[in-house]
Order: C-alpha cells, then structure tokens, then sequence
C-alpha cells in the first residue's frame, strides 16, 4: 500500500512507530504536514496538493490532526476521502470525537456509561448546574481542551461558581461534570482497533493533580480491564464511528464511565506500558480493510 500520514510533526514517537510499522511490512508511508497540503475544489476532479504538487495514488489515509487545526486538518481529510482514498477514521467520525459536547450526547443516546454532565450558557445558572452533576466538587472543562488543559476540579460551592463564571466570561464553552472521588485520580485508557481493545492501561495522575494524563506528569501501567470496560470502549469506538480511537475511562461506584473517546491517541504511553506492537495492529488493520472507495461513515448522531 502507498499511505499518506497527515500530521505536522514526523519526528513524535507515535509517527515514527507507524512509519517503521508499516515498512517493516513492505508499505510505503509519506507524512504530510496537514499545513502544507491545499485543496482544489472543481466539479468531478477534486484534488489535494503538497508543496504544489498533486498527491496521487494514495490507497489509504493516516489522519493524526491536531487539535489546534481540527477544521482545517478535517477539510484536508473530506477531500482524500472525496478522492476515494481509505481513511483509517473518517473525517465526520473525528469531528464528532473532537466536539466534547456532542460526543457526549451521542454516548448518552445508546446507553454508555457517563459521568452527570451538565451545560449551560448563562453564568446566572452556575448553582443550577453544580447541583445538577451533585455537586461540589466538580469537574470544569473547556469544551476544546486537549491533554488535561482546561481542566479545573472546583471543591466548593463558591469556587465552583467562581471558576464558571470567570469561562463564561471569557466566552469560552465549558462542561462541568461530577467528580469520581473512587477513581483516586486514576483512569483507564483502551486502545480500539477495529472494534476490538487491543490493549489498556492504568493511568496514575502526579501526586499533587487529580488529573492522569501522561502529558502532565502521569504514570501508565499495564491493566486487566473487566468484561465491562471492554464492552464500554468497544462501544463507544462504534457509536462514535472509529476504527482507531483510545476511550478512557473512570472506574465509579455504579460501573465504568467515559471521560473521553480519543481519536488521535499516542502510541508511546500504551506501547510502553503493554509491550506491544499496537502500531503493528494499525497497519495490520489498514491492510486487511483499506479499499478505493470505501469512506461510508459509520455509527450515526
């Protein structure tokens, strides 16, 4: 296969993983900085350009987009698709992933497990808001933040509404959410691969932060997930439309809940941790599914 990688930096461990993985294989990967590349948009030809030059016969498409140029780096995607090009998640799928709200709504919609959630527009409804996800304290974040960033755990009724109004003042969406006190600032991350979890880990948050990204200090292991959590991630990878995507999830008193459904996820946490070749599974992957034409999107909402 010839294989296009959108994403800005070649020299992230994930890219250099897929790359390696896939010529180890016998494929050809090219990374694309999803900057450079431009679309021209006529009736029956639609074509995508690197650099000037036309990006032809590519099978398959790797999206690794990142967050700061979703819209930018999904109108790059639409246009691979729109040529026929395989996209290992699809454009529509992404988007979805990458709106925090409406991937909520739609999780919500087919019965998989969430924290209480709540949104609001007024600052004037802070208190409203707060007792509706019970309580202090609770959860803020910015609707488009990534990595932890934009988190804030609010322990009292004042801060809460303090921290709320200072976002909605700035403008800025938020969504405040219940606090899992039993998650002990620890969450699950499982790596889907074609509606199967491939692998999980344990990520353990720095000792002065309830928050377990790695990108803040965290810590990751390996972990057995229960039948449970299995079903939660495969779920949630088929409701959002994902063939790739790492779900992480809090372990609560009633069961597990999905924090966030990752359509872009790392590959040095999870390979470290499990010791296994997950990249190798992607292109698998890629390999055994990417077929000229074959862009129809899946799940719905």
């Amino acid at each position: 296969m010839k294989i296009a990688m959108l994403a800005r930096n070649p020299n992230l461990y994930s890219h250099k993983r897929l790359v390696e993985a896939a010529e180890e294989r016998g494929h050809q990967l090219d990374i694309l900085n999803t900057t450079r590349c431009t679309v021209h948009i006529a009736s029956h030809r639609p074509e995508v350009f690197y650099n000037g030059e036309a990006c032809v016969g590519y099978d398959a498409v790797i999206p690794r987009i990142g967050a700061s140029i979703t819209n930018y780096g999904l109108a790059i995607l639409r246009q691979f698709e729109m040529r026929g090009c395989w996209p290992l998640n699809e454009s529509v799928a992404i988007g979805r992933s990458r709106d925090k709200l409406r991937s909520m709504q739609i999780l919500a919609k087919h019965g998989l497990g969430l924290p209480l959630t709540a949104y609001a527009n007024d600052p004037k409804q802070a208190e409203e808001i707060i007792k509706a996800v019970k309580g202090p304290p609770v959860v803020i974040k910015l609707l488009e933040g990534t990595q932890g960033i934009g988190v804030v755990l609010a322990e009292t009724m004042s801060s809460a509404k303090s921290v709320i109004e200072a976002f909605r003042g700035a403008n800025v969406n938020i969504l405040v959410q219940e606090f899992i006190k039993e998650a002990g600032g620890t969450d699950i991350r499982a790596f889907v691969v074609g509606g199967k979890v491939v692998a999980a880990m344990k990520r353990t948050g720095a000792a002065d932060d309830f928050r377990s990204n790695l990108h803040r200090g965290g810590s990751a292991e390996l972990v057995k997930i229960t039948p449970a959590e299995r079903a939660t991630a495969v779920g949630a990878a088929k409701r959002m439309g994902l063939n790739v995507c790492g779900v992480d999830m809090l372990r609560s008193n009633h069961g597990p809940v999905i924090m966030e459904v990752n359509s872009s996820p790392g590959l040095e946490g999870i390979e470290n941790a499990t010791g296994k070749d997950v990249a190798g599974m992607i292109i698998d992957y890629m390999a055994a599914n990417a077929k000229v034409g074959k862009t129809k999107t899946k799940g719905k909402g």
